[in-house]
């Protein structure tokens, strides 16, 4: 298995595992996708039904504006994640919507200041 496809695989278990509480580690090689996704994902928008995807032009768009150039397999691995993070929240909003409470989409892990530094790039 290449690289790339190993790197895309252990991120999306990363964020599968942080999306269901637990506390997984993040692989060192993967910070700065990890990162980039993050950032697009708090900048997402939203429906009526729940969140949209990533896009395209909205990753490019960031790309250039935070002028931080993701070669084509770094994006791949942010759509990667993206269709994690949709599958995870398709999965919540089912739940809703069938009457079982769902859980709070908060972290369990207190902000502090090296957890600051690690998501905006201290």
């Amino acid at each position: 298995m290449n690289s790339q496809i190993r790197l895309q695989k252990t991120l999306c278990a990363t964020l599968e595992a942080a999306l269901t509480g637990k506390k997984p580690r993040m692989p060192d090689a993967g910070g700065e996708i990890f990162n980039a996704f993050m950032a697009l994902s708090r900048a997402r928008s939203w429906h009526q039904h729940g969140p949209n995807p990533i896009t395209w032009e909205a990753l490019a768009a960031w790309s250039q504006l935070m002028r931080r150039p993701l070669p084509p397999h770094h994006a791949a691995i942010v759509m990667a994640l993206d269709e994690v993070w949709m599958k995870d929240a398709a999965r919540r909003v089912a739940a809703q919507t069938s009457g079982t409470p769902a859980a709070p989409m908060v972290s369990s892990t207190p902000l502090s200041a090296g957890l600051f530094d690690a998501m905006m790039g201290g």
